[in-house]
């Protein structure tokens, strides 16, 4: 049971992943569907004309609802996705399944089945009909929810533009450069006016601000947090969902990940602080120093 077990993990990680947020419960799903599956399989003669198709479709319905769960416990403050590691995805193949930073941030303005709906038509390219089948909706329901989806969306945050890995590099060293330096003139250049940052410690690290707003209230933040917590960290840049990273690390523990998000004008418009530990347990495993 083994072998076809861990022939779909990977391929069902991402529908899972990108309708939850969180790669632990992500793979929590996929495992329990499969389980019950393969067990159900050899315990029956029942045949399922398409496997894959089923898989995928009690994959979603099943993220569907356990999102639906914690969206009922969500905090008031601004939360965000756990980071999963994408620099392998020439070598991993599902990890370019995986949607970019910035829209899974986006995307938590919609309820679930509008987040399905995107995911499903614009992340894995399924027509109406498709979506229909895998959510028990019609075509017409699905082109609503799709619709419904794109008009919360606020048009001013547009997913991060795509950074070569040569440029995203330059951006970051640029950054680091000017946050050590507490050169301003630099940060104004490299910031977009609007810019957001949030950061989410969970429930067991307390951050100085959860979210703010504006070139000028960010740069004085980010030049507090680097002179009390990062000046005297170790810095890694990554790839995380497909967008420029830096860790910071104490030692050989990961203290933060810091995704920037980056407009077609080459100004950062967001930058996204995950610091609760919880979020962070998976990069610290795949990016150990």
């Amino acid at each position: 049971m083994d072998e076809p077990i861990a022939k779909y993990r990977n391929m069902l990680f991402p529908y899972a992943y990108n309708i939850i947020g969180s790669a632990d419960d992500a793979k929590d799903i996929v495992q329990d569907v499969l389980s019950k599956h393969f067990v159900s399989k050899n315990e029956t003669s029942n045949e399922i004309r398409n496997e894959k198709n089923y898989l995928i479709t009690s994959v979603v319905n099943h993220a569907i609802n356990v999102k639906n769960r914690t969206k009922k416990f969500a905090s008031h403050l601004e939360q965000l996705p756990e980071p999963v590691a994408t620099e392998e995805s020439d070598l991993e193949l599902h990890l370019k399944d995986i949607v970019s930073y910035s829209l899974l941030v986006l995307l938590e303005q919609l309820n679930v089945r509008e987040r399905a709906v995107f995911i499903l038509k614009e992340a894995f390219n399924y027509s109406h009909q498709e979506i229909a089948e895998v959510i028990s909706g019609t075509a017409e329901n699905s082109r609503k929810l799709l619709s419904r989806a794109k008009a919360k969306i606020n048009p001013a945050r547009k997913p991060s533009a795509k950074i070569a890995k040569g440029e995203a590099t330059g951006y970051l060293n640029r950054y680091v450069t000017a946050i050590s330096n507490g050169n301003v003139e630099e940060l104004e250049a490299l910031f977009s006016e609007d810019i957001r940052v949030v950061a989410d410690g969970g429930t067991d690290v307390k951050v100085l601000r959860n979210l703010t707003l504006g070139r000028e209230n960010c740069i004085v933040l980010l030049l507090e947090v680097y002179k009390k917590f990062q000046i005297g960290q170790t810095i890694r840049f990554v790839e995380i969902n497909h967008q420029p990273a830096i860790l910071f690390y104490t030692g050989e523990e990961l203290n933060t990940c810091q995704v920037f998000s980056i407009a077609s004008n080459g100004k950062v418009y967001a930058i996204n602080s995950v610091i609760d530990p919880k979020k962070l347990k998976n990069i610290a495993t795949r990016s150990a120093i």
